[in-house]
């Protein structure tokens, strides 16, 4: 469960190493935002940390895809999936492809039904 002002770590290799989360784009429902993200969801941010040679710097705005979460995620086997941290990889608004080249850390299956193939076949491990 991801809201904003949530400190998320990113699995990818852009550089930017932590985002904060200023607002969560997962679409409207009933005229307004939805208070929290869960894993597939996009979300707007600001870089916080970032490598000085990396493509992103400190304080730029981003949008990114999280596809990790502390909070268990349902699923409709009735298994649920929780990981230790919450993680996002930064993404393209328009095209929604992610900019980095790698991915670090496993991700979620969710990212599969919300049409992020391209993070899922670069994933070292789905879960």
């Amino acid at each position: 469960m991801v809201q904003s002002k949530s400190i998320l770590k990113i699995a990818d290799n852009t550089g930017a190493k932590e985002i904060m989360v200023i607002q969560v784009k997962g679409g409207v429902k009933g005229g307004m935002w939805h208070r929290f993200g869960y894993l597939g969801d996009i979300v707007s941010a600001t870089i916080r940390k970032a490598l000085p040679n990396g493509a992103v710097k400190d304080g730029e705005k981003c949008h990114a895809v999280i596809v990790r979460t502390r909070k268990e995620t349902r699923r409709k086997d009735g298994s649920y999936i929780r990981f230790d941290d919450n993680a996002a990889v930064l993404i393209d608004p328009k095209t929604k492809e992610p900019k980095g080249t790698r991915i670090f850390g496993p991700v979620a299956r969710e990212l599969k039904q919300k049409r992020f193939t391209k993070i899922i076949s670069l994933a070292p491990e789905v879960l």
